[in-house]
């Protein structure tokens, strides 16, 4: 998919029945308010983190029925030619806010309000919760290996574990959650995310000898580059990297077997060979559980793949997109609360607001979700923003604010953050009178 083809057809056949239904009953242009949130939170995560709204902005954007998509659905059929024709004019035209991109979010935050008619709105269910619930997933996962590397750098090499467009949204969501740069070159091109990678096994192996592959990886790409050692004997090809590239050597990676035990030894004897400024790379099958368990072992940087392009357990965020208000008659303006209530899918009717609740330290206490906008103090931060005003992309920001924000709010949580087995979120979510309306 080219980077303005059309997103309109990235959504479910019962989005466009829905829309001729309400085309025909008269409900189609009914004022409507959709809130975007997670009932809880996957098992053992102690926070959400919000990814994909600036993806999600470019899909708007290009939501668009061209004649290419118009003319496969009158095809297919099911469609009859009045809704076609409210297609072929479709353009959003409401209001839509949420967290910022980066943010923290807990159960029942209202991280996307979207206003405007049934009719415009509800096509987007299906684009927002595909891209959020993707992103958001992977960012939380990022964002919990982080936590665990203790500020060490960590690369994203997840690409080949993974379908190839979500190997690119991946890539963002990680650079958002806290990692430092990725293997994807797409990534680097469409977000501007750091690259970086030298060599598999494959380079060493298709050479005579382990001393002819560091010999040439160290003349195509210099003395900081990192030599993969654990080809054959681990210590036998440290000691050739650092005869060929002396006490300069930028890193050596160690891929398989006793990652812990594997790095001391290393350590031992680059420091014995004179390389104490030779940095140690763990790569394989690394989690945020196997990074943390690494905490106290002399490496300097991690390179993770599967775990966290599948969201390290959790592959979605499990957010769902409901209708929480709408007029009470036709489009009128006043807004009248509506949820469902089936058996362990309940939502809570009426617009809300999100904010967070400081205490005199600046950390979290309270996720505040009420039916009052809040107002800025020195222990509350509103947490939601205008995305889109009338139709128009009004939100957008750099991915690099969506990252500062990340750690901005990590920062802000409890220390309870830092435990990556836990049974509930951080800070509890107060609803309603709790929130203080």
């Amino acid at each position: 998919m080219t980077d303005d083809a059309s997103s309109a057809l990235l959504t479910d056949r019962y989005e466009l029945t829905m829309l001729q239904g309400a085309l025909q009953s008269g409900a189609a242009n009914r004022r409507t308010v959709f809130e975007m949130f997670a009932r809880r939170l996957p098992e053992n995560r102690g926070y959400g983190v919000v990814a994909g709204t600036d993806r999600f902005l470019d899909a708007l954007e290009r939501f668009r029925f061209d004649t290419a998509a118009l003319d496969y659905l009158a095809d297919a059929g099911g469609i009859d030619d009045a809704t076609l024709k409210w297609l072929a004019d479709y353009r959003f035209s409401g209001d839509i806010w949420g967290y910022g991109e980066g943010d923290c979010y807990f159960p029942g935050s209202p991280i996307l309000v979207v206003e405007g008619t049934f009719a415009e709105s509800v096509l987007l269910e299906t684009i927002a919760l595909s891209v959020y619930n993707h992103d958001s997933a992977i960012a939380a996962a990022a964002s919990r290996m982080a936590l665990a590397a203790e500020n060490r750098p960590m690369i994203e090499m997840g690409s080949r574990r993974t379908h190839e467009m979500s190997a690119v949204a991946a890539a963002r969501a990680a650079y958002l959650g806290g990692f430092a740069s990725t293997s994807n070159l797409e990534a680097g091109r469409r977000f501007g995310v750091p690259t970086a990678g030298t060599s598999a096994h494959a380079f060493v192996l298709v050479h005579d000898t382990e001393r002819e592959a560091f010999d040439a990886q160290l003349r195509a790409l210099g003395i900081d580059t990192t030599l993969l050692v654990d080809t054959f004997d681990v210590e036998e090809a440290v000691r050739t990297g650092v005869e060929l590239g002396g006490a300069a050597l930028g890193g050596v990676r160690i891929d398989s077997g006793d990652l812990s035990r594997s790095a001391f030894r290393v350590r031992e004897l680059l420091d014995g060979l004179g390389a104490a400024d030779t940095r140690i790379v763990i790569t394989g099958d690394l989690d945020e559980h196997a990074i943390q368990a690494l905490a106290v072992a002399p490496v300097d940087g991690y390179g993770v793949g599967t775990a966290l392009v599948t969201g390290s357990g959790a592959p979605t965020a499990s957010l769902v997109y409901k209708l929480v208000a709408r007029s009470a008659q036709g489009s009128g303006d006043e807004l009248e609360p509506v949820a469902k209530r089936s058996v362990g899918k309940p939502s809570k009717g009426g617009r809300k607001w999100g904010s967070r609740r400081l205490d005199e330290s600046g950390v979290a206490t309270a996720e505040l979700v009420g039916e009052q906008e809040p107002q800025e103090g020195p222990r509350l931060r509103p947490l939601l923003r205008r995305l889109v005003t009338g139709g128009e992309v009004v939100g957008r920001e750099p991915l690099e604010a969506a990252r500062e924000r990340h750690a901005r709010a990590v920062a802000e949580l409890p220390e309870s953050a830092y435990r990556m087995n836990r049974a509930e979120p951080v800070i509890p979510t107060h609803f309603g009178h709790e929130a203080g309306d």
